[in-house]
């Protein structure tokens, strides 16, 4: 194999670009094969002498490692990349890199999203315009919930990167209060957001938005007891991580009127088995896990996993996520 000219491999690619997108310029770096999605079982025969593998949501450990003696590099198409193991890519002399930030505007877009549908029940409403109930109505407005008014409010981080920040701005220009809670309890408040305790965060938050990494420590992070302490008026939102939350807990806390809706773009295993309690759950709005989908947003990712090679072949591998 011509070590000028490596192979290059992405193994899922469809989700980053379903057609709008261009992986051409990695066939700089070397000889490209681009496949739209592939089963953990297929890496092997799929990135055979691969040098270089880019993927979004490719898992991949040591079994993997030993079967592709050639792999020195591993490209994350996304921010979140606990579907390697990193430990054992550093073992092999494997790179792995992720891509930051990438999607920022967009996360936080959605998290106001599902937010704004809940405060004003927007997805029942417009159905029921829909099905009638306007035109069939006395008066000339109706709505069948309370509507609620966000200045004022308190908004709750359960961490506080990137996109919980944006979040935390949107929020301030709503006029809400802003806490927040980080791994790093030493922390000081900032932009206005005062740190808490998590506690504080789900017994004084109207909303409790969910923003940070899935770890064996946060793993159903929202469970019963958790989902207790929330206002019986409060609204859990989740644009992170799926694992985050006990999801039968929180079906059982919707049916029973314990919180007063859930917004989530993220589910703990995707795409969610039809018997997910939280697809029934009422006043549970669920979105595909798209936030991260704008054009936008995957434009940069796309600019970034391409420069992210650009500089692993050059020598120099940026945005690396297991180094020493």
């Amino acid at each position: 194999m011509n070590e000028s000219k490596p192979k290059i491999v992405v193994l899922d690619g469809y989700a980053l670009n379903p057609g709008d997108l261009d992986y051409a310029p990695l066939s700089e770096f070397g000889t490209l094969e681009v496949y739209d999605r592939c089963e953990r079982e297929d890496i092997p025969r799929l990135a055979a002498d691969a040098k270089i593998i880019l993927g979004n949501k490719i898992e991949m450990g040591e079994a993997e490692f030993r079967l592709l003696p050639r792999l020195k590099y591993i490209g994350v198409q996304a921010t979140g990349y606990n579907l390697i193991d990193t430990a054992a890519a550093r073992h092999f002399g494997i790179v792995v890199t992720n891509i930051p930030a990438y999607s920022t505007q967009s996360v936080a877009q959605l998290t106001f999203a599902h937010i704004l549908n809940l405060s004003f029940h927007l997805s029942q409403h417009a159905q029921g315009v829909r099905d009638g109930r306007w035109s069939r109505n006395p008066d000339f407005c109706y709505w069948d919930a309370p509507l609620v008014e966000l200045a004022g409010k308190t908004l709750g981080l359960v961490g506080f990167g990137n996109i919980a920040k944006k979040v935390a701005q949107i929020a301030l220009a709503f006029d809400m209060r802003v806490v927040a809670t980080r791994r790093n309890k030493d922390a000081k408040s900032e932009m206005n957001v005062e740190m808490v305790s998590l506690e504080e965060v789900f017994r004084e938050s109207d909303v409790v938005s969910l923003h940070c990494p899935a770890t064996k420590e946060t793993t159903h992070l929202v469970d019963a007891q958790r989902l207790g302490w929330m206002k019986p008026s409060a609204l859990l939102i989740n644009t992170a991580r799926g694992a985050l939350i006990d999801e039968q807990a929180l079906a059982d806390a919707l049916h029973s009127g314990r919180i007063g809706g859930a917004g989530l773009d993220v589910l703990s295993s995707e795409p969610p088995a039809p018997e997910n309690p939280l697809l029934s759950a009422p006043n549970c709005f669920i979105t595909p896990h798209f936030a991260w989908g704008t054009f936008e947003a995957r434009r940069r990712c796309m600019e970034i996993s391409i420069a992210n090679v650009r500089a692993f072949v050059g020598g120099a591998p940026q945005n690396v996520v297991n180094g020493e």
